[in-house]
């Protein structure tokens, strides 16, 4: 039985590294969404209702299950492993990470410090660990079999 060449089960190894590097940032970013929720329900219901409700035009309602929609997308480039593909997923993921940070920051110093908090602990955290992950597994010169 022939034994894989170490070098193909390294970059195979790398790979599914960074798949599950995003795949937490990902959770990380619904988490903070829900939490996020559960802190303007709490806070509505402790001002018994006085404080403004939150609306939006139904015409810009697509704009949310888009925006986190391209989370998932992250992830399963992230399963491609063409060179290409492993380029998307650092330069859309990065995007996603610094526009969900300063999202949350920016909520934050709206809301209260807990939900910048939990921004940079869901998001950030997690996000900075992917990206290196994934800059690392592109620098990386023993995946050359994974080009196109």
């Amino acid at each position: 039985m022939p034994t894989p060449k170490p070098t193909r089960e390294l970059a195979i190894h790398n790979a599914n590294k960074v798949t599950l590097f995003w795949l937490t940032t990902t959770v990380g970013a619904v988490l903070f969404v829900t939490f996020q929720l559960f802190f303007y329900v709490n806070d509505f219901v402790r001002a018994q209702g006085t404080t403004p409700a939150i609306t939006f035009e139904p015409g810009v309602l697509w704009v949310f299950p888009t925006f986190y929609g391209l989370w998932i997308v992250t992830v399963l480039l992230a399963l491609i492993e063409a060179r290409k593909a492993q380029w998307a997923v650092l330069i859309l993921g990065s995007l996603l990470v610094v526009l969900n940070t300063l999202g949350g920051i920016s909520d934050g110093l709206r809301d209260g410090w807990y939900v910048a908090f939990s921004a940079v602990f869901l998001i950030t955290l997690p996000g900075v660990f992917a990206i290196a992950a994934s800059w690392c597994h592109l620098s990386n010169k023993g995946t050359h079999h994974v080009d196109e």
